[in-house]
């Protein structure tokens, strides 16, 4: 009987300047050296360009591609770091939950948020933000939506009411929801 080996994993992070086709560009280097993207994300902010992803592939060939990062960072006019690392482990059993936040703009609110769950114990698994005119008056406006990792053993009605009270507390728009397919 055939063992598989574990697949081995690097997470790449990549910023410069937008231009056309720098996805295409990217990731035609990363299929050249046999590597497989398992999880990205990627995104314009401001004039720059932002890729977080995670690759997969045989230990020699990501060792291959870790080799040739500087120089594609330079050919791509992009400043890459990237990481080993290994496939998520759960040290317990955690339930997912989807929270989503709006409010009127103002620093602190993600801090808050992060606070809020840290202590308890609850990871922040991911995280987007965004700003955005609110419709007809312009007024400034934030939204935050996470996914964070509940321990099986927490009490989700006492941690919804609590997460409610504390978001009314700073006057902030919530849903937390079991995440959507």
């Amino acid at each position: 009987m055939a063992t598989q080996n574990p697949r081995d994993y690097l997470v790449i992070t990549a910023t410069g300047d937008d231009q056309v086709g720098l996805v295409q560009k990217l990731t035609s280097r990363l299929v050249k050296a046999n590597c497989n993207i398992e999880e990205s994300r990627m995104a314009l902010l401001g004039g720059q360009f932002a890729i977080v992803m995670l690759v997969s592939g045989r230990w020699d060939a990501l060792s291959k591609l870790e080799n040739k990062l500087a120089g594609i960072g330079k050919d791509l006019d992009l400043a890459i770091l990237c990481k080993r690392t290994h496939e998520t482990e759960y040290k317990k059993s955690v339930i997912p939950y989807q929270i989503e936040v709006v409010a009127m703009d103002h620093p602190g609110i993600v801090h808050k948020l992060a606070d809020f769950f840290a202590n308890r114990g609850i990871n922040i698994e991911d995280v987007n933000t965004n700003t955005y005119p609110a419709p007809h008056t312009g007024t400034p406006m934030f939204s935050v939506t996470m996914r964070v990792g509940v321990p099986a053993s927490t009490h989700i009605s006492g941690l919804r009411g609590d997460f409610f009270e504390y978001c009314d507390e700073l006057n902030l728009d919530a849903t937390f929801e079991p995440p959507r397919a």
